[in-house]
């Protein structure tokens, strides 16, 4: 039976999902239509707010950020030290059960630490695992590795506890104004933030596998994406040559990209800033490119790997500013101070009491989430309606904060947008791997609904 539901989603999404620039396109219109229902604003107000500039071109830098976590990424696990820590780990996987559990159980991990390392992480290590179980079905191999990317705001990177860890404020007037402290032992670190992630990294790996195709369905993987890209052979006759393959300037480069990065850590230590704390995305990315650096030992060899992996970054350069665009139309108010995100967290909050707030608030986080696809996006939105709602039915804000940051996270599952970069890695379309990705957000879903009913009631 769950094989046969599972089947059909795959089924299902394979002939209807489009492709992600077309699921963009259609999510696009969708919003300015509810957009201008929800606020009663004209069509032209609405058209502005997709294409201004905090709109269609809001998320320029965070799209820049994204496409280099994808190249410094897959640069850095191009090099020969890398890929032989990669082969080791994949190692551990000799048949397709130990393949499935490895890629989700390693990935779920890695996201946990860092949501931007595990995304590509899980990834790579896919791709690695395939070569040692070509039998395994590709598609739910990398399904598997972006499951893992379910438990980022619950983990060390989570940018919603963290925020709240150094004190929230929500100004409505200047006479008027609420902050929100919770330590990490109260979001990040409860116990029972961290017994839903245990689940879901100890559970969520057999209902992979428990999706595994019978062996007359299994898409195998196209041996071509599993090349190694030949090295390429760079003569020294020009003095330009022998420039690009000095030793020294890979030295100096190496020296002072890692000593910054030394020196960052200690003095965000220094300021009360924790590791999690201190590693954003343009930290985790700075490392990435400076261990690429370091471990294909020469500049050449470095400039080499990039421009192939450039070639992955096509989907985030043309769909993220649709996304933004998005974000925008959700997000524009009009004199009243009504947007369409607000009107589908004000609809949940009023419908709650202090058992199923925290549930309720799940819910519509995973909803806000599907079309605000960014966790400093949605807890703009939000946080300003939940936290001073939570405080009224005298709700932890703790409780509330994590309530948002799962929603956030849980609709990941079925939202292209994070999964470009996997799906660059894989060279895989969102279709491929959206049908087994149903069954994960209604696993985790699961996970979570029970998980905040117990938190409200035992703890």
């Amino acid at each position: 039976m769950f094989k046969k539901i599972t089947n059909g989603c795959v089924r299902v999404i394979s002939r209807w999902l489009p492709d992600p620039f077309l699921f963009a396109v259609i999510l696009s219109i969708i919003v300015y239509i509810a957009a201008m229902i929800a606020t009663g604003m004209g069509p032209l107000k609405i058209l502005d707010s997709w294409a201004n500039a905090k709109g269609f071109w809001g998320l320029l830098s965070f799209s820049m950020q994204m496409a280099c976590v994808l190249v410094f990424g897959s640069a850095m696990a191009s090099s020969r030290p890398v890929k032989a820590a990669l082969r080791k780990v994949a190692g551990l996987a000799k048949n397709n059960f130990q393949a499935i559990f490895v890629t989700a159980f390693i990935s779920t991990i890695c996201c946990w630490l860092n949501w931007g390392f595990g995304l590509i992480a899980g990834a790579l290590l896919a791709k690695e695992v395939v070569r040692r179980v070509p039998s395994v079905d590709y598609p739910l191999l990398i399904a598997s590795a972006y499951s893992g990317f379910v438990v980022w705001h619950a983990g060390l990177s989570g940018s919603i506890p963290l925020a709240l860890n150094s004190g929230y404020t929500i100004f409505a007037g200047e006479a008027n104004e609420m902050t929100f402290n919770a330590p990490t032992s109260m979001t990040l670190f409860h116990p029972m933030n961290i017994i839903m992630v245990l689940v879901i990294l100890f559970v969520m790996p057999f209902v992979l596998y428990a999706m595994h195709p019978h062996k007359d369905k299994v898409i195998t993987v196209d041996p071509s994406l599993l090349k190694d890209e030949e090295e390429i052979k760079h003569e020294r006759k020009t003095p330009a040559d022998k420039m690009e393959q000095s030793r020294i300037l890979w030295i100096i480069l190496c020296v002072a990209g890692f000593v910054y990065i030394i020196y960052n850590f200690i003095r965000n230590g220094q300021a009360g800033k924790d590791v999690a704390a201190s590693l954003d995305l343009n930290t985790v990315n700075f490392i990435f490119l400076f261990l690429g650096i370091l471990f294909h030992g020469s500049l050449r060899s470095y400039i080499d790997a990039v421009e192939q992996a450039v070639k992955g970054a096509a989907g985030i350069i043309l769909q993220f500013p649709f996304y933004a665009g998005i974000m925008g139309m959700m997000t524009v108010a009009n004199a009243e101070g009504t947007s369409l995100a607000s009107v589908i967290s004000n609809f949940f909050v009023s419908i709650s009491n202090p058992v199923t707030f925290p549930l309720l608030t799940f819910l519509s986080a995973g909803i806000v989430n599907f079309f605000v696809p960014s966790g400093g996006g949605q807890w703009a939105v939000q946080g300003p309606i939940v936290m001073p709602a939570a405080a009224t039915m005298g709700i932890e804000p703790g409780r509330a904060a994590m309530a948002i940051a799962w929603g956030d996270q849980w609709t990941n599952m079925v939202q292209p947008f994070w999964a470009l970069p996997a799906l660059g890695v894989a060279k895989l379309s969102a279709r491929d791997i959206m049908g087994y990705l149903v069954i994960i957000l209604v696993f985790t879903g699961l996970v979570a609904c029970l998980g905040f009913l117990a938190w409200g009631l035992f703890f």
